[in-house]
């Protein structure tokens, strides 16, 4: 029998495909999933989240009693993490307000100082909107060099988070743009 390489091909081409089609009809395939609402190991109050670490949107579940995260794993209803979690979303449990390593007040540095400062929120709020304004005011463009009027600041860049919403996302890209911020860019898209 002459046999060609191109209906050599042909034939194992439609044997295969003969063979994956029996199988398909057999057998459903097996996924790595546990049971529906099934709860954690102990109910006490659980509430769906998502992970603020990158803009993959991984879902977790969160179990608190009395104003205590009692624990947090990945929630396996979520489309995009199906339950689990990388090293950075395992590690959420440190962003509760309840855990006592966490920060409740702003540190301050001085520039060449090496002593952390506690400052109050009014400064802080205060000291950053001086300082965005002296950059703002300092950087400030009206017109490019074509005389085009653009009313710009080119040394201050706006980042968003993937912990944002797209209600928040769109106020700070308002506040950006109001300024006259040109550079405006978000976690996600990096």
């Amino acid at each position: 029998m002459d046999l060609s390489r191109r209906s050599f091909l042909k034939t194992a081409g439609l044997g295969l495909s003969g063979l994956f089609a029996a199988g398909a009809l057999k057998e459903k395939p097996v996924l790595a999933h546990t049971e529906k609402n099934k709860p954690l190991i102990k109910h006490v109050g659980e509430s769906h989240t998502i992970c603020p670490y990158d803009g993959s949107g991984c879902g977790f579940i969160v179990d608190a009693q009395d104003g205590k995260v009692l624990n947090i794993e990945g929630d396996p209803d979520h489309p995009i993490n199906r339950g689990g979690g990388c090293a950075k979303g395992q590690s959420i449990r440190q962003l509760a307000a309840d855990n006592p390593a966490r920060l409740k007040t702003p540190l301050y540095r001085a520039a060449g100082s090496s002593e952390w400062q506690e400052k109050s929120w009014e400064w802080t709020i205060g000291e950053i909107a001086s300082r965005v304004k002296a950059a703002r005011d300092a950087s400030f463009v009206t017109k490019d060099a074509n005389g085009v009027i653009v009313n710009r600041t080119e040394t201050i860049a706006n980042i968003g988070g993937a912990g944002l919403d797209n209600e928040e996302c769109y106020l700070l890209s308002k506040m950006a743009r109001s300024l006259g911020i040109v550079y405006l860019e978000h976690q996600a898209r990096l």
